[in-house]
């Protein structure tokens, strides 16, 4: 296989690439990774992988469909699988207009070349070639505490522009199907978390910050609730949805893991303690200091993941605790790689300024 893979120096894309490079299932020929570079594409991310020869690495955008088409042809793509996107719901709500350029019009130009590219390939090809679009669960608004999970029927409701760009982005996936006949897929995930995670995300924030002494911001009284997801699940599971999933379908991706914004900042207070004691003082939730919430905060996030497991088989391996004592390791094992990100992208900006939020 001959894989596009767009926005993949980005935290989700980059463990998916190191995935496929290194793993089991159908072979890949080549690799092409097309990342813009934003303030979260961090080619560091991938610098060791530079001399696998099935790895291409290509600075631009999605958006700019001369370059998207000659990558498509030049390198024979049997699959595009779009990770690309702005994905911060804080810098979403400061200025939604990249949002809708990089999600909307981005996403629109990618499908454009990928359909006027699969148009022309022989009918075998044609018939084994698949879009995946990468999606979120905040296309389907909020949750009351009691009810049901989120499931692909749910109807979208976007409560921020960061969720409204995505939501479009999805429709246009399921139209360019309906409409052209492009083979595409989609999957909506809960949050994230794990290796190579932008540090202003909550989880590297509160490690970094806890560390480092700083308060550990959250958004009003931190009961929030998502469905935490550890990012090698979800890129096995996505690539499972890429080799059997069921064209023009959506696949949600949970971790079956529901926790509150609070219960998880204590959590990674605990580990800290452990794994990196702080000669002996108070515990770091001492650290936990509580800010006004974030405008339209939605409250509750959790998905019924129950299709992708009834149609193939797939099913989280690690739970909450495990995924966290990974990803508190991996932090502590890379805090280079942490201040690199620190000194190139928030050199006029102090680390601790964003609150526990839940994107």
């Amino acid at each position: 296989m001959n894989l596009l893979v767009t926005g993949g120096c980005g935290f989700i894309g980059s463990n998916f690439v190191r995935q496929r490079l290194a793993g089991n299932g159908a072979p890949l020929r080549t690799l092409v990774n097309l990342d813009k570079l934003t303030y979260a594409g961090n080619p560091a991310n991938l610098a060791d992988l530079a001399r696998d020869s099935r790895y291409v690495f290509v600075e631009g955008d999605i958006g700019d469909a001369g370059l998207v088409a000659r990558l498509l042809a030049g390198h024979a793509i049997d699959a595009v699988v779009n990770f690309a996107a702005e994905s911060h719901v804080d810098r979403s709500i400061d200025s939604p207009e990249p949002f809708i350029q990089t999600n909307v019009v981005g996403t629109l130009r990618l499908l454009n070349a990928a359909r006027q590219y699969w148009a022309k390939l022989p009918m075998e090809r044609q018939r084994a070639f698949r879009f995946l679009h990468v999606s979120t669960d905040e296309v389907y608004g909020t949750l009351a505490p009691a009810d049901r999970p989120f499931a692909e029927t749910n109807r979208f409701e976007p409560n921020s522009p960061y969720a409204a760009s995505k939501a479009a982005s999805d429709h246009l996936v399921r139209a360019f199907h309906h409409t052209y006949g492009l083979p595409t897929l989609t999957t909506n995930c809960s949050n994230n978390y794990g290796p190579y995670q932008f540090p202003e995300k909550m989880i590297p924030l509160m490690i970094l910050n806890a560390l480092e002494g700083k308060p550990l911001p959250v958004y009003g009284d931190g009961l929030q609730v998502r469905d935490w997801l550890y990012v090698e699940d979800h890129c096995a599971a996505i690539w499972l949805v890429l080799q059997q999933g069921r064209v023009d379908e959506t696949y949600n991706i949970g971790g079956l893991n529901e926790q509150t914004n609070l219960a998880v900042v204590r959590a990674l207070c605990r580990l800290l303690d452990e794994q990196a004691p702080a000669g002996g003082g108070p515990g770091r939730d001492r650290l936990i200091t509580f800010v006004t919430d974030r405008p339209g905060h939605d409250r509750r996030y959790a998905i019924d993941c129950a299709k992708i497991r009834r149609e193939l088989g797939w099913a989280p391996r690690e739970s909450f605790a495990t995924g966290l004592a990974k990803t508190v390791g991996w932090y502590l094992a890379h805090l280079d790689w942490c201040r690199d990100i620190t000194a190139r992208k928030y050199a006029r900006e102090r680390l601790g300024t964003g609150a526990a939020n839940s994107a």
